[in-house]
């Protein structure tokens, strides 16, 4: 059971409203002046807080500011109630951390909608999402509704690439956002000798450069199909507005970018000290964690030799080599070009 505390020095009001929010299954405390509130939020904890802003002894905004003030309670959802709606006072509170407004009179549905939309938001930013492309899918759509990858996607242009066609290239500036209709994209690096680095891997229904978009600089990788692939266009200025209007939303993505970057650390640590065996292997596993369908056993895969070389790091004569000592061993089976993977956890557990 959620935990409410609600700060309001109108003895009617707050009684009609506690009545509410237990009807509503919710536990809740209250408070008739700011002071009290305070004390009550630190020995409480609530999940929530919903304060009245013109209060004797301490009004809304002091209570909003003490409790910013200590870390226990900083940071829990603070909802204001007010019966001025001025632009002033509305951009006062938000400056000072509050998350939504009510004006008074309000009607139950609106006060219970208003509590139910920020819980939710709170839970889902506790919620860690998988730092790739399907981490970010799940997150705009639990953070926008069901329908948020079909009302952003839905009637956009369309651009089709052929087998090892460029989507866009390192060093370019970003103008739009792509999404995976159909089709596998790769994104790697080149270093001054031509030697490229696969440094990401893409399948239908995935986001394709948000990187470049979100720090607002250039691509730092190309982006190349490795099959016949279509994507959707959706514009700059349209991602950009859907980040900015929601603050959660944001935050959700800087956390997905920071996760991003371990993995990145981690794939050099492994290309500095992992061998060329274990090197093969995570490549391969990577490859089946990626694209593997619902139901598909054994896992195969048609890709050619040298974007598997450049996906482990190493020369594609060293793969060559390394993927017949696998299936000598047991571990693959080639057949026609595909590579079948026949024992994952060895591959997946193999040592230096």
């Amino acid at each position: 059971m959620k935990h409410l505390l609600l700060i309001e020095d109108n003895n009617e009001i707050r009684e009609n409203t506690v009545e509410i929010l237990e009807l509503a299954g919710y536990k809740v405390h209250s408070a008739e002046n700011g002071k009290i509130g305070v004390e009550t939020a630190l020995r409480e904890k609530p999940d929530l807080i919903i304060c009245d802003i013109m209060m004797p002894v301490l009004d809304g905004y002091g209570v909003l500011h003490l409790l910013n003030m200590n870390p226990e309670i900083k940071g829990t959802p603070f909802i204001f109630l007010t019966a001025k709606s001025e632009r002033s006072d509305l951009r006062k509170g938000m400056e000072m951390g509050a998350d939504d407004y009510i004006t008074k009179p309000f009607n139950d549905i609106e006060l219970l909608n208003a509590i139910e939309s920020r819980l939710k938001k709170v839970e889902l930013m506790k919620k860690n999402y998988e730092s790739s492309a399907d981490g970010m899918r799940q997150m705009l759509s639990e953070f926008n509704g069901k329908n948020i990858l079909e009302d952003i996607t839905k009637d956009r242009n369309t651009n089709y690439y052929k087998k090892k066609q460029i989507i866009y290239t390192e060093s370019n500036h970003p103008s739009r956002l792509f999404y995976i209709i159909k089709g596998k994209v790769k994104t790697y690096k080149t270093n001054n000798e031509g030697k490229e680095l696969t440094v990401g891997l893409f399948n239908e229904g995935d986001f394709l450069g948000y990187t470049a978009l979100l720090e607002g600089t250039i691509y730092k990788e190309t982006a190349e199909a490795i099959d016949e692939t279509e994507t959707a266009i959706i514009p700059k200025e349209e991602f950009e507005a859907l980040i900015n209007n929601n603050k959660e939303l944001t935050h959700k993505f800087i956390q997905l970018l920071a996760k991003n970057i371990s993995e990145k650390e981690e794939q050099l640590l492994g290309l500095a000290y992992n061998s060329l065996r274990k090197r093969v292997a995570d490549a391969l596993v990577t490859l089946q964690n990626k694209y593997k369908k619902s139901g598909q056993q054994p896992f195969s895969i048609h890709i050619s030799r040298e974007d598997l070389a450049n996906i482990a790091g190493t020369a594609t004569e060293s793969l060559i080599r390394t993927l017949s000592d696998f299936k000598s061993e047991k571990l693959i089976e080639i057949k026609e070009g595909n590579i079948i993977i026949l024992n994952e956890k060895k591959l997946a557990d193999m040592l230096n």
